[in-house]
């Protein structure tokens, strides 16, 4: 239920697909996908578990925050965040793989899609 305040709010177009910066950005849909698989992916250790999931989370948010800043400066600052998150993720879940808390396709899984935003991300560090 939405709030009363919203409710009363004259009717507006829902946003569409393509309503916010960083829709426009392959990084950001990469990093989305990255976001899916972490999630999907079985990791029995707990504690890497929720550390590359929100390593995942976090590459996909800085992603985000750095389509929506205004000089490169900032641009620059927020892609490389995200940068070192998706390699923490990737990481998580190597080291998950290492302790065979999680399955060897799944790690390649993880860490060929972590290549690929790596490396687009890696353009973006100006």
């Amino acid at each position: 239920m939405l709030p009363a305040r919203v409710g009363s709010m004259s009717p507006s177009t829902p946003p569409t697909p393509n309503s916010f910066p960083h829709h426009h950005l392959v990084a950001y849909q990469l990093a989305l996908e990255l976001v899916k698989l972490v999630a999907g992916t079985r990791v029995a250790n707990a504690q890497l578990r929720q550390q590359a999931r929100k390593s995942a989370a976090s590459a996909a948010l800085n992603t985000a925050e750095g389509a929506a800043r205004q000089t490169l400066a900032d641009k620059s600052r927020a892609y490389a965040i995200a940068l070192a998150e998706c390699c923490e993720c990737c990481a998580a879940i190597e080291i998950a793989a290492a302790l065979g808390a999680c399955s060897a396709p799944h790690e390649q899984a993880v860490l060929t899609l972590g290549l690929r935003l790596k490396n687009v991300l890696s353009r973006l560090v100006r």
